[in-house]
């Protein structure tokens, strides 16, 4: 909403960046030409987040399709000084990926070229601005799968993936991206090319500097290429979504399911009977298992259906005959896993249409996840229309969401900090997956020692002297 952002926006003031001139303009467009736009109804889309939440003013959007052209634009703007928000499919939910004031947009909608594929390792190299759910399409026709999804697989590019080092429904097999993406090319401040770009697996040649990229949110440099490894498609592919009657229930399948489906388990998310009721409020979906406090939702992953099968029914039989799950329903087909699928991923979705909302992504101790859900209620009560909670149960992360008719100071002081404390008590991080960007970063040092901010704001200080690179994003200024 407007009155939360010129609040957010009137406590950052705009750094001393030179002002865009027609002699910058005339450059830029020389250097790019035809994909350097001041349109302002092009530019109204990307100076808005995909939640409305953040809004900036940019007035220069440039498309480069190359890594020499996106070097070229970057040592221009740091000789002039002009301050610049990398960006890719603009799905973020942190306000990273827009202008907080007039900083040049430099998309990398453009830069969609995959390089290789190696089918033998399963090795992906492409540039950063592929959609991650085109190369998903390209790398199972070869028989592989990309090793992170997301809910906003359809937009959100590879390069944006690796910069906020996007979670999502894979992680709790395949690993975060800082065990699977290879290697990076990336574009520095000042132009100047960093090429990182290695096919390997085991390279243990002095510093990962590939890892300070990974999760930077455009602050340190500008991905232009990735090299990320595949898993193998699996062949065989289930999906149990059940019921649960409390949270210690879901916990104790949680522990069950684990023990039981061991190497094959590939996911295991969680959502609340509020959540359900959104999505079939608005969305019109409709629950296979109604009538519930909480569900769950398991998929199984390997190469062998008929022993897949077995284990998973071993396990929903122990399941319910130990009383874990009150109810369930089983897909082995496409159509119906992809049904049951949407239930979970189409949450955020249904929460923007239900007013104004307050977003939490955290990580804390798997028995104490929910927990935060029902102190939230108890503390808010009224002033909020919906305190919901779901999430990655398998990897400790919960999507915490609050909704209200209308945006809310008195309601957001109600909040925050309140959230943050409750997961510092906890030993928790404070962002899970989404990273910090422009709306967290003043909320770091509940999750990091002040030693490790200082260190990190050595770091930007180093890579970035003239802090031109998505400026008042990640982390607090430094002092």
């Amino acid at each position: 909403p407007p009155e939360a952002l010129s609040g957010q926006r009137s406590r950052v003031r705009r750094l001393p960046f030179a002002q865009l001139t027609r002699s910058d303009l005339a450059f830029l467009e020389r250097a790019l030409p035809g994909r350097a736009s001041s349109d302002p109804r092009e530019l109204e889309a990307c100076n808005v987040d995909w939640l409305g939440s953040a809004r900036g003013c940019s007035k220069l959007l440039l498309k480069p399709q190359t890594t020499a052209e996106v070097s070229q634009v970057l040592r221009y703007c740091y000789e002039r000084n002009l301050a610049v928000t990398p960006q890719g499919g603009n799905t973020g939910l942190v306000g990273g990926s827009v202008p907080v004031f007039d900083e040049i947009i430099l998309s990398t909608a453009l830069m969609n070229r995959i390089i290789s594929f190696d089918k033998v390792s399963g090795i992906l190299v492409c540039q950063a601005g592929c959609i991650l759910e085109k190369l998903n399409e390209y790398v199972e026709e070869q028989g592989f799968v990309m090793p992170l999804d997301l809910g906003a697989k359809g937009s959100c590019h590879i390069g944006g993936n690796v910069a906020t080092n996007a979670g999502g429904l894979r992680l709790l097999r395949y690993g975060s991206l800082r065990g699977t993406v290879l290697g990076l090319e990336v574009v520095l401040a000042d132009g100047s090319m960093l090429d990182c770009l290695t096919s390997l697996r085991k390279d243990n040649t002095g510093y990962d500097l590939k890892q300070l990229f990974i999760g930077s949110e455009g602050t340190l440099g500008v991905i232009t290429a990735v090299s990320i490894l595949c898993p193998q498609k699996p062949k065989a592919v289930n999906l149990a979504f059940l019921g649960c009657q409390s949270f210690a229930k879901v916990l104790e399948t949680f522990t069950t399911c684990r023990a039981m489906l061991g190497e094959i388990l590939s996911a295991f998310e969680f959502m609340d009977e509020k959540c359900m009721e959104l999505v079939e409020k608005h969305l019109k979906l409709s629950s296979p298992v109604p009538g519930s406090p909480f569900y769950v939702l398991i998929e199984t992953s390997g190469s062998n259906s008929t022993h897949d099968e077995e284990k998973l029914n071993g396990f929903l039989e122990q399941a319910m005959t130990s009383g874990l799950v009150t109810d369930g329903t089983v897909a082995t087909d496409d159509k119906k896993i992809k049904a049951l699928w949407s239930l979970r991923e189409r949450i955020t979705e249904a929460l923007t249409h239900d007013g104004c909302v307050y977003k939490y992504d955290v990580s804390l101790p798997v028995g104490r996840l929910y927990d935060l859900v029902m102190d939230m209620r108890a503390r808010l009560g009224q002033s909020a229309k919906n305190v919901v909670g779901y999430g990655h149960l398998g990897d400790g992360n919960l999507h915490l969401n609050i909704t209200a008719e209308s945006y809310s100071h008195s309601l957001l002081d109600a909040i925050e900090p309140f959230v943050y404390e409750w997961t510092a008590r906890c030993n928790g991080s404070i962002s899970a997956e989404h990273g910090l960007g422009f709306k967290k970063k003043q909320f770091i040092e509940y999750s990091k020692p002040r030693e490790a901010v200082q260190l990190m704001q050595r770091f930007k200080a180093m890579l970035d002297p003239k802090g031109i690179l998505n400026p008042y994003k990640t982390l607090p200024p430094a002092p």
